[in-house]
């Protein structure tokens, strides 16, 4: 199964290989105020889908702080519940008189 996984890989990177070795013409990329950025097609569509990557996780971090900060305060509440829930563990389990 790990074969197929990597047969597939390459299958991919041989077809974006070659859509890059295809879009491989120079390309002008105009911005506001005249300026002008001259590369091929595949690198500007690199550059663009990083920059997209980058942005999607910058945007991600906000949430992933106030995560992290809540689980700090979950773990802290469960710490100072354990003492009071160790003497219920105690005690032998009961099956439900409804119980098949």
């Amino acid at each position: 199964m790990q074969y197929l996984g990597w047969i597939v890989k390459f299958l991919i990177f041989v077809l974006l290989f070659g859509f890059a070795m295809h879009n491989a013409v120079p390309v002008d990329l105009h911005f506001f105020l005249g300026y002008v950025w001259n590369a091929p097609l595949a690198m500007i569509l690199l550059v663009f889908f990083v920059l997209g990557v980058v942005f999607g996780l910058l945007a991600s971090f906000s949430q992933v702080f106030r995560l992290r900060r809540e689980l700090v305060k979950l773990r802290k509440e469960n710490k100072q519940l354990a003492p009071i829930a160790a003497p219920l563990t105690d005690s032998p389990l009961i099956q439900p008189k409804d119980a098949i």
